[in-house]
């Protein structure tokens, strides 16, 4: 699994031009059933995104698609995790 962390650059202040297909995008990652969660990073730093199903090189050229890392509005950092224990509501995490 992977978190995906999308810090603001100096471009921040055109993010609305491009937000619309910024979203058009997550759609496309929750369509994919590979996104868990969006959320944003407080404050206002920017965006997350929780990741599961998906290899880091096809995650890699899916947020290299982002609008927002395109136009560079963000800077995008991929962590990935290797989960070991979870609670019972996440067991799936486990299954890769």
């Amino acid at each position: 699994m992977f978190v995906v962390l999308l810090r603001f650059s100096k471009n921040k202040s055109q993010a609305s031009d491009f937000m619309e297909a910024h979203n058009r995008w997550i759609k496309c990652g929750f369509d994919d059933q590979v996104f868990l969660m969006v959320g944003s990073l407080q404050p206002g730093l920017g965006g997350s995104i929780l990741v599961h199903g998906e290899s880091r090189e096809v995650l890699e050229n899916r947020v290299n698609q982002d609008p927002f890392v395109i136009e560079k509005v963000v800077t995008a950092e991929i962590l990935e995790i290797d989960p070991k224990r979870t609670d019972q509501r996440l067991d799936f995490l486990l299954a890769n």
